[in-house]
């Protein structure tokens, strides 16, 4: 019989599963999803009887990650981290220090099939889904790592993998954040990042959940955007715009738009003119990221001089815009750059 991931569970499935799969009492639950979130092995659930240690290591496995290497940048508080799930299958997360925090970048998915051309998390195509459990553990991994307590402040869904092609999954462990027993997170401390995936953004503005939206437009028109972003030839850019403005509107919500400037395709003045009438009347941010390298893309950031120029026509045009501030480009932990690793790669 296949194991069952304890943290897989809800706290209600928990819960569940200890009184009638287990005969135990419903506190139980309560003391293995303590356990759970600090980021233990069954073995070391002390407070728990022998006999029931027993029957969660015969029936279940806690079903985290397991951090197998970590790298510092020389140059800021970034850390990344390699994670390991319980096949094997190795994914990649990324944690940085701000002034009000820290901020976990957190993958969805093992790999990534929407083929951004700037993106190194698609090149091996999509592996699998994670779970909502795999997803949490993550962030227990990463806590426990740094001493154990709660370290991480804030999420952003901007790892490997599109969060709406995971969307049950996604949306599962949004709702776990703050139950009992979890890592205590508030909805309105996570950002989700997508791609564009229209029914996606339709479904997730009815769930209630008060998350910020990241829209990766990087383009101004579909011209451009199709050449750089495979979704644009199933979503174009003007009904993209509409669902997104429908999530603004239902949510109540600032929306931020991504845009990764590459030399010579959607780094110029006009793209910038363009890309402020396109979003002119919207109550959005934009965050411009000067591209950040992947050795098997043939592609190339601007000079800061173009990208200063970019920015000032976006000013100049009354839309909100910052530069992103780049942050552990030398552990290739910056947007852009995580990736779907194996194990041949992890001692690399």
């Amino acid at each position: 019989m296949e194991k069952v991931a304890l943290m897989d569970f809800s706290y209600e499935e928990l819960c569940a599963f200890v009184v009638e799969e287990l005969g135990e009492s419903k506190f139980r639950a309560d003391q293995i999803g303590q356990w759970l979130y600090r980021g233990a092995e069954i073995e070391e659930m002390k407070n728990l009887s022998k006999d029931l240690r027993a029957k969660l290591s015969d029936r279940c496995i806690v079903g985290g990650v397991k951090i197998v290497k970590t790298l510092k940048s020389q140059h800021d508080d970034t850390q990344k981290f390699l994670f390991e799930l319980r096949d094997g299958e190795l994914i990649e997360g990324v944690l940085m220090g701000y002034h009000h925090g820290h901020t976990l970048c957190m993958s969805t998915q093992v790999g990534c099939r929407m083929g951004c051309a700037f993106c190194a998390s698609t090149l091996d195509g999509l592996v699998r889904n994670l779970t909502a459990g795999e997803m949490l553990s993550q962030i227990v991994a990463v806590n426990k790592e740094l001493g154990g307590g709660r370290h991480v402040d804030n999420i952003v869904l901007m790892g490997s993998g599109e969060p709406f092609d995971n969307y049950d999954q996604v949306v599962s462990m949004l709702r776990r954040l703050n139950e009992k027993n979890s890592v205590g997170i508030g909805l309105r401390n996570v950002s989700l990042s997508t791609c564009g995936l229209i029914p996606g953004i339709d479904r997730f503005k009815k769930e209630g959940l008060p998350v910020t939206l990241c829209l990766s437009l990087h383009a101004p028109n579909d011209q451009i955007r199709n050449k750089i972003m495979p979704v644009s030839c199933a979503y174009n850019i003007k009904d993209t715009i509409a669902a997104f403005a429908r999530y603004i509107d239902e949510t109540g919500r600032r929306g931020i738009i991504e845009y990764s400037l590459i030399s010579g395709v959607n780094d110029s003045v006009e793209c910038a003119a363009e890309l402020s009438r396109l979003l002119r009347g919207l109550r959005v941010h934009v965050n411009v990221i000067a591209l950040n390298p992947v050795k098997e893309r043939d592609l190339n950031a601007p000079t800061a001089a173009r990208v200063q120029a970019f920015l000032k026509e976006l000013e100049n045009r009354h839309i909100s815009a910052t530069r992103r501030r780049l942050m552990g480009e030398d552990i290739e932990g910056a947007c852009g750059q995580l990736r779907h690793k194996t194990k041949q790669e992890q001692n690399a």
